[in-house]
């Protein structure tokens, strides 16, 4: 048997964590609350667990993941799927949220996508397997895949619209890239709009 890797994260309540994952597909398999607040589950081919930690601030968490997947399309529209039954719409900025696949410069044009839990820790979802294509090579297609970076796997949307908006603004009206950087953009847009303005998508 190879060995196994599991992610042990940290949250303020287990329970709200348990609560949040097993809606999207998760089993609990042990939960305990002495001598400390620990909590695994298990779903979709591999296990995750969470640790109670006195004082946690999901808005400040920095801990995160990686989880290697052979089909992240099929993956995100599992959660995508859980998350709208539980919130009604796709929640995409604040907490939880979760980001769509895109192919991520950063790890070689592997598709990626992350989930956000309640607790702010970033588990990320990577394809197994070969770069996915990423259309033709221009400074608009370089800015899209630079903001994708930034707000996908940084946290950092304010600072993509920005690139992608300059992007836009200077492409080629013919840059077969415009439709999609213009999608992220609009998307980019409803990440960072200001509290009590929807943060959702259908």
């Amino acid at each position: 048997m190879p060995p196994t890797v599991i992610p042990m994260l940290p949250c303020a309540d287990i329970d709200e964590v348990a609560e949040f994952l097993t809606a999207l597909g998760f089993t609990v398999t042990y939960r305990q609350t002495r001598p400390n607040p620990f909590v695994a589950l298990e779903g979709h081919g591999f296990p995750i667990q969470y640790y109670g930690l006195e004082g946690h601030v999901a808005e400040h968490s920095h801990s995160t993941c990686g989880v290697l997947v052979a089909d992240t399309e099929a993956m995100f529209e599992t959660f995508a799927a859980g998350l709208r039954a539980r919130y009604g719409k796709l929640p995409v900025s604040g907490l939880p949220r979760i980001t769509r696949p895109r192919p991520r410069k950063n790890v070689g044009g592997v598709s990626g996508f992350s989930l956000i839990d309640p607790a702010g820790n970033w588990i990320r979802f990577f394809r197994d397997g070969p770069p996915d294509p990423v259309g033709e090579a221009s400074p608009l297609r370089e800015g899209l895949l630079n903001a994708v970076v930034l707000a996908d796997s940084k946290g950092d949307p304010v600072q993509a619209a920005k690139i992608l908006r300059g992007a836009v603004r200077r492409a080629d009206p013919s840059d077969p890239a415009l439709p999609e950087a213009r999608d992220f953009l609009a998307e980019l847009d409803e990440r960072t709009s200001p509290p009590g303005l929807d943060g959702t998508s259908v």
